[in-house]
């Protein structure tokens, strides 16, 4: 007879499943240049869609692979999706040209929103009230740890075997996760549970979401935050390769810098109780519109930034992260308790896809100079912060209804 998954092996094992989105994305970093000098020699910022069209992919993911695991059970969905997420790193890992690399990551990025996906179902299902608030706090610490080694390990195995040995890596990875489930968690949907996909049920769900006016806010704004994110992702290491001639040392800074603002959520979680939700994001926004602005005028003005100052605004960005988007989650999700699952994968989906729509384009214009991120990210924040604002009049409006 089976031994019962100890508790502490359960968060590992969750951890690991939410540790796919962030090890495929940051574990790319440091191969950017290779693979633009090697796949795109006549314009090598084509290389950053490596990442953005992961990020499309998994928002395309987020917007199916909830439903269908409470259609089919949690375990088959995740296995399909990790079959799914190797043969795509496989095929990307063999491909000669960066068409087909793209094509293969937008894949993988569907396929990975599977167990980031289900892995969160699986915890409602299995705990409860204090308990699974718990279990979520332990696997996201371990999930906010991680990203700062990803650039390490991917500088690691490029060093060994070269870039393509990080696709290898990733099948490993998700084979790791995929055996120890399917050895040691039973099945926790019962079939008598499950409920069946329909199509329909999406698109009311989708229709009621954008109807809703703070609703619709939220997910608008949620979306600007993570392009911003997305597109410091996109530029980052290219910023430390040609204007400060850092490369070797990314992965370093990048992992200092990951492993700082990984408090945000701390301070946030401290801090939002008595400033409330709105107020952590609409002034996290505005400080942001200064900051970046104030880089931007730096950099007009006097040509460049300074290397300890461009790591400062880049810690502010990443710290952003955790003071925004989980706020503007809940925000979104306290009028749509009755549709809490489907508006959950929507609003995730809405957000990733128009964000990496966003991104991928100013990506692309990275001039050897931080002028086009911090014009921007100004821009963007500025908008995040008007829609807030109008947020907060509408909430007036309505308290005096």
């Amino acid at each position: 007879m089976q031994a019962p998954m100890h508790r502490t092996e359960f968060i590992a094992l969750i951890a690991m499943m939410f540790a796919t989105i962030a090890f495929s994305i940051d574990a790319m970093l440091p191969a950017l240049p290779v693979i633009g000098a090697e796949l795109s020699p006549d314009d090598v910022n084509r290389a950053q869609l490596v990442l953005t069209s992961f990020v499309l992919g998994m928002g395309l993911g987020t917007f199916f692979t909830g439903p269908l695991s409470d259609a089919f059970g949690r375990k088959p969905v995740i296995l399909a999706g990790s079959a799914l997420y190797i043969a795509a790193a496989a095929t990307a890992w063999l491909s000669s040209t960066l068409e087909v690399v793209l094509l293969a990551r937008l894949v993988q990025g569907i396929a990975a929103a599977a167990p980031r996906v289900v892995a969160t179902a699986i915890v409602r299902d299995l705990y409860e009230g204090r308990q699974m608030a718990r279990i979520m706090s332990f696997a996201f610490m371990i999930f906010t740890i991680f990203p700062a080694f990803a650039p390490l390990i991917g500088a690691g195995i490029i060093a060994l075997i070269g870039w393509r040995g990080i696709f290898l890596s990733f099948i490993l990875f998700v084979l790791i996760f995929t055996i120890w489930m399917s050895v040691r968690l039973p099945e926790p949907l019962p079939v008598e549970n499950r409920r069946p996909f329909r199509v329909p049920l999406l698109i009311a769900a989708l229709k009621e979401l954008l109807r809703h006016p703070i609703v619709r806010l939220s997910i608008m704004v949620q979306s600007l935050c993570l392009a911003m994110l997305f597109t410091t992702l996109t530029m980052v290491q290219q910023i430390y390769d040609v204007i400060y001639d850092r490369a070797d040392s990314f992965p370093l800074w990048f992992g200092a810098v990951a492993l700082v603002a990984g408090s945000a959520s701390l301070l946030n979680a401290w801090l939002v109780v008595r400033l409330g939700m709105r107020w952590m994001v609409t002034t996290t926004l505005a400080v942001q519109i200064v900051l970046s602005g104030a880089m931007l005028a730096i950099t007009l003005g006097a040509g460049g930034l300074p290397f300890a100052v461009f790591v400062l605004w880049q810690t502010s960005l990443f710290f952003q992260a955790g003071t925004t988007l989980g706020n503007l989650n809940a925000i979104a999700m306290e009028p749509m308790g009755h549709i809490a699952g489907l508006a959950a994968s929507l609003m995730g989906g809405v957000s990733t896809v128009v964000a990496a729509m966003i991104a991928a384009p100013i990506g692309l214009v990275f001039d050897g100079s931080v002028l086009p991120l911090a014009l921007a990210l100004t821009v963007l924040a500025a908008l995040g912060f008007l829609l807030m604002r109008r947020m907060a009049h509408l909430e007036r409006v309505a308290e005096i209804a």
